[in-house]
């Protein structure tokens, strides 16, 4: 039998009803066991052609009846050598293609996976619990092997060193300020694509999961916009200098720019006014009023606009964690020599909004104490606080009054309180 009738003609059978299943699972089993031939292979509920066919390969005979045939495979691989010349693993590479060796497949792979988490847990961020939880996490749910196995398995190194980059307070890409860090400058210094940040792809998801568990202690991603962009924001990244806003009421201005006149008409008519991050980069905004008061709900300073209007002391509301742009405004204000009065609700992430902004701007917390807790728990129902337990340094006995009562009390509840201290004498 010609080698050329064997290409042309004798595999044809091998394609036939009596044969596919069969070579099917013959397949199956070698690329299961890296191509050994020991074992068999077995039909069930064969069909007529299939009997025929195994009977064929190993001479015995076997009933109409039969519920499941087997057939070893040195059988099969003889009977094709016998036959076609080439014997099991040559003839099905043939017919369908190169055979798969999975047992290899999974030490490369394996390895790979092991190589990456290796490079991560060498970064300096590695003695961090969020780092590795974050690394934890992404390696037991599947993720890294994913990436792997789509070769993307270098975006987690880049993945790294974009969060070495933003853990870094002082250390920025040179001509970008702490904390307005464009995230196009930050991929293209990471991955030299400067779209390699943008919303949906790998490496955007793989860092938002790191800053998640950064934040709070979990690996929920927002899916809205709005909520991956303050996350972003929340490590000093910026994604969108015009979305990154910061209401505010009667706070005035200093300076001669169009923005600063804004403020300035906005105060004298008690009108609340939203500015942006490009804004504020664009015409730096010094306020007139030397306190600042800063409440973390629009309610707040909704209240404050609609009873008070331009008689209210000059408030800032960060809308939930504050933006980056809410961020450059107290900043500057305070380095202008401007007093922060600051409060937040009273859950785990008002207690954290709060450090953070003693730690970062000096303020003073406005009735955040565990008196002004404790008097607020009795004057209404209240839900039970959620997430990770926080600290509050400025006053130890607040975090550890919620601990207790397991309530959270949102500051609309001292909404009377806080128009009084707004109020101008």
């Amino acid at each position: 039998m010609s080698a050329e009738w064997r290409e042309g003609h004798g595999y044809d059978e091998l394609r036939g009803e009596g044969w596919t299943r069969l070579l099917a699972a013959a397949r199956r089993r070698l690329e299961r066991t890296g191509g050994a031939l020991d074992g068999d292979v077995g039909l069930t509920a064969p069909s007529e052609a299939e009997r025929r066919t195994v009977i064929g390969i190993t001479g015995r005979y076997r009933p109409e009846t039969v519920e499941r045939l087997a057939v070893p495979l040195r059988d099969l691989d003889g009977y094709l050598y016998d036959r076609y010349g080439t014997g099991l693993l040559q003839t099905l590479g043939r017919l369908h293609g190169p055979l798969r060796d999975r047992p290899a497949e999974r030490a490369g792979e394996q390895a790979r996976r092991e190589q990456a988490l290796t490079s991560a847990h060498s970064s300096r961020l590695a003695g961090q619990g969020w780092f590795a939880a974050w690394l934890d996490r992404i390696a037991a749910d599947g993720t890294l092997t994913r990436l792997v196995r789509r070769g993307d398995a270098p975006l987690l190194d880049a993945a790294v060193r974009v969060l070495e980059r933003l853990a870094d307070d002082g250390e920025r890409i040179p001509g970008h300020a702490v904390g307005a860090l464009p995230l196009p400058v930050l991929a293209e210094w990471a991955t030299g694509d400067t779209k390699a940040l943008v919303p949906g792809t790998p490496l955007e998801q793989l860092v938002l999961r790191a800053l998640a568990w950064r934040r709070g202690g979990n690996a929920a991603v927002p899916r809205d916009r709005a909520g991956r962009r303050a996350l972003w924001e929340t490590a000093g990244a910026i994604a969108d200098d015009l979305a990154s806003q910061v209401l505010v009421l009667n706070i005035g201005a200093e300076g001669d720019t169009v923005v600063c006149d804004w403020l300035r008409d906005a105060a004298d008519f008690g009108i609340p006014f939203r500015l942006t991050l490009h804004q504020l980069a664009t015409d730096p905004v010094v306020p007139a009023a030397r306190t600042l008061f800063v409440c973390e709900n629009p309610a707040v300073l909704r209240a404050a606009a609609g009873e008070l209007q331009d008689t209210a002391a000059a408030l800032v509301c960060t809308e939930g964690v504050p933006s980056a742009a809410c961020h450059k405004l107290l900043g500057d204000a305070v380095r202008a020599g401007a007093r922060l009065q600051w409060r937040a609700d009273f859950d785990w992430a008002g207690l954290r909004i709060t450090a953070d902004a003693v730690a970062r701007h000096g303020a003073h917390p406005w009735r955040m104490t565990a008196a002004d807790y404790t008097a607020a728990l009795g004057e209404g129902e209240s839900t039970p606080l959620a997430g990770p337990p926080a600290a509050s340094p400025w006053d130890p006995g607040l975090a550890r009054a919620m601990e207790a009562s397991d309530s959270a009390v949102m500051e609309e509840r001292l909404l009377l309180a806080l128009l009084s201290d707004l109020t101008r004498t």
